[in-house]
């Protein structure tokens, strides 16, 4: 059975985002690309919320070419989203209703697994649902102060066990959970 990864990056206060949707506060160096290129090697599927995916697909068609950007443009991308109406980006699909089918169907599927990056609400949705295997949330050594916080939409208490820790040179520290 297929997992599914979520990747999320997050100030030490707790928001992945400031007040304004800026992300001008991420530490993004060769280390952290290496994180990123090694996670889109071992999947073969991106998911992403409307928002996520319409700031994705701004910024990587026309993206430098290297590794990162071709994996970002060529594998499938499933964008669940009620509100739009229709999604361009290369191998993208849209998934309206039925979210919980939907990812039960794709994690049964054979494949590599499933990677979220951003999409903060897709994920606490699919978190509460039980859907997620591995929760890795890339801790930034930084205070923003304001801004939307990463899980601002869990409703229910869900406990989560540490599997392992990566320190990257810049303070930047990834933590990988499961469900306990």
């Amino acid at each position: 059975m297929r997992r599914i990864i979520v990747s999320n990056l997050v100030s030490l206060d707790g928001f992945f985002e400031g007040p304004n949707q800026e992300i001008d506060w991420f530490i993004v160096d060769e280390e952290f690309f290496a994180y990123a290129r090694e996670l889109l090697r071992s999947v073969d599927t991106l998911l992403f919320g409307a928002k996520t995916y319409q700031h994705m697909a701004a910024y990587w068609p026309s993206a430098p070419a290297d590794e990162i950007a071709d994996k970002m443009n060529n594998l499938p991308k499933i964008v669940f989203s009620k509100t739009l109406e229709k999604v361009d980006w290369n191998n993208s699909r849209l998934i309206r209703n039925n979210i919980e089918e939907e990812v039960s169907k794709l994690k049964a599927e054979p494949g590599k697994d499933m990677v979220i990056f951003g999409s903060a609400s897709l994920a606490s949705s699919l978190l509460q649902l039980g859907l997620i295997d591995e929760y890795r949330v890339i801790l930034q050594p930084v205070l923003i102060g304001k801004g939307r916080r990463l899980f601002d939409e869990i409703e229910n208490k869900i406990r989560l066990k540490l599997q392992q820790t990566k320190l990257l040179a810049s303070g930047v520290i990834v933590l990988y959970y499961q469900k306990t």
